[in-house]
């Protein structure tokens, strides 16, 4: 979905269409694999709140999509910043059968992939807002994010005629659009509702981290949707080279996250292992299309370090991101991105390449332009709508609530029954009957 080798298209492809309808059905369930994933992060509390923050993306982005989201980050461009197109509106005036522009699958196919994306987006800055935010308060915020940051975000960064598509700015599967977006908008909401009660004195350890790995696993399985159905086609190798750089980026990022946490902490953990393979499947988001095998080893290693370092900015600087998705998804984007313009070899999706293989620093310059601009626009924009959001329904569930816990306050539910759980420890601890005398039998 970057500025690359377009193919030229003919007639509908059922082997494509088919392609493109499984890669849309695998980032579906990134969605629930990232609940998974932060869900597991959160305390026992929280656990239920948190899947539900992303799967209210689900219903909500979904159908602004299709009233007018597609129109606005797909349909005609207007002033290289935002779409239009009124066939797009509802969906309703397309065929079965036509073709996106320049490719081999139906308009259809290529909107519900780009839905998933838009669905998942919003639901990455939930995992920095754990615990304290209103849900009536996030799926407006979900709502008016959606329309105001990334459906414009979208369109420029792929969007024919777009500012950042038209620069050249590489972006094979989200590195700015989704990441960066994600990362900017989470630091702009923390910084506006403020830390947890307890942040820095209570512990706030995962309560599960068997659901972390779960969820981690979900989604770097959804993520090779993600990636290798960008090139929205499979018919020249790029998707193949997309599909393994994956998996190497990732990789190595695990090995680098886990290494950094030895060296600094003295231990391998789970949660490292779990967050370094999310690092590496977000640098490598951009940037794998672009890079060879070798090239997608050091974006990914280069990432785990960068962003298993950055996790701990937030003790430091005093913001309360409570999932790291600032450290992880924000960090890890902007380096997989700028990265591009070093590693680039200039014989995968394109013929741009990067300074280490001659093409000097024009295309890093190029990704400083899209890595900044997304970031700036989402970070204020993200701030200033929930600074309204609290100033009139208010953003935050009250203190007592918060300690209490948001899954019964906001849910009426929560994650775990254990009604039934302590009656064995209650008769352990009583004092055991007396023996029954049993009857003698005479021989």
């Amino acid at each position: 979905m970057a500025p690359a080798i377009t193919l030229a298209a003919e007639s509908l492809s059922a082997a494509n269409t088919g392609f493109m309808l499984i890669c849309s059905a695998l980032v579906m369930l990134m969605t629930p694999g990232l609940a998974f994933f932060y869900g597991g992060m959160v305390r026992v509390k929280s656990t239920l709140n948190m899947l539900m923050m992303s799967f209210i993306s689900l219903g909500i982005v979904t159908i602004l999509w299709v009233l007018y989201g597609f129109s606005m980050a797909f349909g005609t461009d207007s002033g290289s910043i935002i779409g239009w197109s009124s066939d797009y509106v509802g969906l309703s005036g397309i065929g079965l059968t036509q073709l996106w522009d320049g490719y081999t699958i139906p308009i259809y196919v290529f909107a519900v992939f780009q839905l998933m994306f838009a669905i998942i987006t919003p639901a990455l800055i939930s995992g920095a807002l754990a615990d304290r935010v209103k849900f009536t308060a996030w799926a407006l915020f979900v709502a008016l994010w959606a329309t105001l940051v990334y459906f414009p975000v979208a369109h420029w960064v792929w969007g024919a005629g777009g500012w950042a598509f038209e620069l050249g700015v590489i972006d094979f599967a989200g590195g700015t659009a989704v990441h960066i977006n994600a990362g900017a908008a989470a630091l702009g909401v923390i910084l506006v509702i403020g830390k947890r009660v307890g942040f820095k004195k209570d512990p706030m350890r995962p309560h599960s981290l068997p659901l972390v790995m779960l969820g981690a696993g979900l989604l770097w399985f959804g993520w090779f949707g993600f990636n290798a159905g960008s090139w929205l086609g499979n018919d020249d190798g790029v998707g193949a080279l997309m599909f393994i750089n994956t998996q190497v980026a990732t990789a190595a990022a695990v090995l680098a996250w886990l290494a950094y946490e030895k060296i600094r902490h003295g231990a391998f953990t789970t949660l490292g292992a779990a967050s370094g393979a999310v690092a590496g499947l977000v640098a490598i988001t951009p940037a794998g299309g672009a890079v060879s095998p070798l090239g997608a080893i050091a974006v990914g290693a280069i990432a785990g370090v960068l962003c298993a370092m950055a996790v701990g900015l937030k003790y430091k600087l005093g913001y309360d991101d409570s999932l790291d998705v600032v450290g992880v998804h924000l960090v890890g984007g902007v380096a997989g991105s700028l990265l591009i313009g070093f590693f680039a070899t200039g014989g995968g999706q394109s013929d741009v390449a990067g300074l280490f293989y001659g093409g000097g620093l024009d295309q890093f310059w190029k990704q400083c332009a899209g890595v900044f601009a997304v970031l700036a626009y989402s970070l204020v924009a993200s701030a200033v709508l929930a600074f309204l959001i609290d100033k009139t329904i208010g953003m935050r569930v009250s203190e007592d609530d918060e300690v209490a816990g948001i899954d019964q306050v906001e849910h009426a539910e929560t994650a775990y029954d254990f009604s039934g759980a302590g009656g064995g420890s209650a008769r352990s601890t009583a004092p055991a009957p007396a023996p029954t005398e049993s009857k003698k039998v005479d021989a």
